[in-house]
């Protein structure tokens, strides 16, 4: 290989005319090598300069500047069009909406109302438990009654689960009576275990009525609260308490149907039963096992407490068979 090889590394000789290009050019295909050493194919060129020598050769990497501005004048071009895609710029299709925002407008602002009602009604709720227990002040002196009113029964709050000493007893309520027949004679019913009643019918009840849970319990904590150990009141509420306690328990015996049909509530005596809660076995601690009784005297029952559905004192055989 001599000097002014092209596919050599040497340079020309100063001074000295460069090497004349070749007037027949390699064929289609026929791979050379560039400037570089670089293997490469060419493709044929047309045309001579004035002097009759070859054009310039451009080199491939460098790409066709003539085919790139007749690509980008609008000519129909399949690779153009595949990697210039217009969608492909736009990005992927956006997710389809959920929630409020995929419903028509009337549904949407059905549902903004709705919402604003919880909220609201969520708003009012939290604030009447605040006022209800925090401590006096205006507000609840003011409108005491509407806040006992919106709390009462249903969200009621108290601490007895923080209580320091929490109840560790089962305290049966029971009740019997002494009734007129409906023959006229008078006698004494059994003991209703009253407690026991309300315990069968909260087992086994996904929705347990209020006053299955709470009415007589909460009616005998009101009179233990109000009476002496010698069931003497204590207060101005004792009295209260008693005839709250009186007519539940008549509700319960009319329910019963103590002492037969047709007979008719005279007096009733109640009692309560108390027992310790058994300790867990690993526990080494020693609790009495007898049960504790709390007997209150004879009670005589008014035509007042007979009302809201019981039968009257008077009622005859053929009155109750009646009902």
């Amino acid at each position: 290989m001599d000097a002014y090889d092209k596919g050599s590394n040497a340079r020309p000789v100063p001074g000295e005319p460069p090497a004349a290009v070749p007037d027949s050019l390699p064929p289609e295909g026929h791979e050379t090598s560039d400037d570089h050493g670089t293997p490469g194919t060419h493709e044929p060129l047309s045309g001579r300069n004035p002097s009759g020598e070859a054009p310039a050769r451009i080199p491939q990497q460098y790409g066709d500047q003539q085919g790139d501005e007749q690509r980008f004048d609008g000519q129909d071009d399949p690779q153009y069009d595949e990697q210039y895609d217009d969608t492909a710029l736009a990005g992927p299709p956006l997710p389809p909406q959920a929630g409020i925002a995929a419903l028509s407008l009337p549904f949407q602002i059905a549902a903004a109302l709705a919402l604003a009602v919880v909220a609201v009604a969520a708003c009012v709720h939290v604030g009447m438990v605040f006022l209800h227990v925090a401590p006096s002040n205006t507000v609840t002196k003011q409108h005491g009654q509407a806040i006992d009113e919106w709390i009462y029964p249903e969200f009621e709050q108290n601490w007895k689960l923080f209580a320091p000493d929490p109840l560790q007893q089962n305290i049966a309520v029971q009740v019997r009576a002494e009734v007129r027949a409906a023959d006229g004679d008078i006698r004494t019913t059994r003991w209703y275990d009253l407690s026991a009643l309300d315990g069968a019918a909260i087992d086994g009840n996904l929705l347990p009525s209020h006053t299955q849970q709470n009415e007589l319990r909460r009616a005998w904590d009101f009179f233990v609260a109000t009476h002496d150990n010698a069931n003497r009141p204590n207060g101005l509420r004792g009295a209260l308490s008693e005839k709250y306690l009186r007519r539940i328990v008549v509700l319960r015996l009319d329910r019963e149907q103590a002492g037969g049909r047709g007979a008719a509530v005279q007096q009733v005596q109640v009692r309560s039963r108390t027992t310790n809660v058994p300790p867990p076995k690993w526990s080494q601690e020693q609790v009495s096992d007898k049960p504790i009784v709390r007997e209150l005297p004879w009670w005589p029952v008014s035509e007042a407490d007979r009302a809201a559905g019981t039968r009257p004192a008077e009622s005859t055989g053929t009155e109750a068979s009646a009902r």
